[in-house]
């Protein structure tokens, strides 16, 4: 397939977090093929069931391609015009993907071998594909994963402490709320206090930032509410220590505040020729350690990823492909 047609395939494929069976399955169907042609080998590797990683190689790889299946919700099919494929993942990162598989291809019929693949899941939510794959290394030394930097290559990017925080109550009639307690009040009131927070800034990633993703609870318009929840997501800038201690005293002790996730920022190298950028999301590298020196560079930009106007330029995805055959052979070279 040409990347623009792998593009709307994968985009097609309904893969939101916790959903990826069915695109992993495509992927190695359609990576056997390219195996086969060059005396490679495509595998899938268990992350739990029903969700695979799945990882091809020709050689043993110096270099792996990298980036992850899954998307945010709700799917949207894919569509295109002159200039733009649209749809769910089409940056964040099935066009990216489709890339990768075109610059193997033809990294591969000009006789370059000793790269891998790496496609895993869950990076939408909890990395759980690539701790997965983290614990079954492949040799490799460097590491280049795909995210939308509008084909940049970055510098660095943020780290992220995502946390759930609970607040409990007692239900009584609304009409005499003297006789229960308030779990949205509580919650309210240690939300409120995240605005005290005084957010770490780095000279380079810039400024950490917090973000109050969900709220639930209550039972009823006339119930005082027993029950309250919210998620939250702080992008940081450097290790959490001291910005987690912080951040738990603000909230309090009228709720209960669990730590989901907790990754690491990551300073990034360069490449003589590439041009640069710095990015504020969080990516599956830290997770990925033991996989080699990691660089990140994709098309698309993160502006439009997890939004209705998902979309890649055409020319970014063409774009795409000859940077990341230069970024192997460059790599391969050192």
């Amino acid at each position: 397939m040409h990347v623009f047609e792998l593009t709307r395939a994968l985009v097609d494929i309904e893969s939101i977090t916790g959903n990826e069976k069915a695109v992993a399955g495509f992927l190695y169907e359609h990576l056997r093929p390219l195996a086969a042609r060059h005396s490679g080998s495509v595998e899938y590797m268990e992350v739990e069931r029903d969700r695979l990683n799945v990882f091809a190689q020709w050689g043993s790889p110096e270099v792996v391609l990298s980036t992850h299946l899954d998307t945010v919700p709700p799917f949207i099919g894919s569509r295109e015009d002159p200039d733009y494929i649209w749809g769910r993942g089409a940056c964040d990162t099935k066009g990216i993907i489709a890339a990768m598989v075109a610059a193997l291809d033809g990294l591969l019929e000009e006789g370059v071998r000793n790269v891998g693949l790496l496609l895993v899941v869950g990076e939408e939510r909890n990395s759980a594909g690539a701790r997965s794959a983290n614990r079954q290394p492949r040799g490799s030394r460097y590491l280049i994963n795909g995210e939308p930097t509008e084909n940049k290559l970055a510098l660095g990017s943020k780290g992220a402490l995502r946390l759930e925080v609970e607040a409990k109550g007692r239900m009584a009639h609304s009409a005499y709320p003297e006789l229960g307690e308030s779990a949205i009040r509580k919650l309210l009131e240690a939300l409120a206090a995240l605005d005290r927070v005084e957010w770490p800034v780095d000279a380079v990633l810039g400024e950490s930032t917090c973000n109050i993703g969900t709220i639930s609870g209550g039972r009823a318009p006339n119930v005082v509410p027993d029950r309250a929840h919210a998620e939250i997501m702080i992008r940081l800038v450097n290790n959490s220590g001291d910005l987690r201690h912080k951040v738990l005293q603000a909230l309090g002790d009228q709720v209960t505040t669990r730590v989901v996730l907790d990754v690491p920022p990551v300073h990034l190298g360069a490449l003589p020729g590439l041009e640069t950028t710095v990015v504020k999301f969080t990516t599956d590298i830290p997770e990925l350690t033991n996989w080699g020196q990691p660089f990140l560079l994709g098309p698309g930009s993160i502006h439009v990823a997890h939004t209705s106007e998902e979309r890649v330029a055409k020319k970014e995805l063409l774009r795409a492909v000859e940077l990341y055959q230069y970024m192997v052979k460059e790599l391969q070279n050192r």
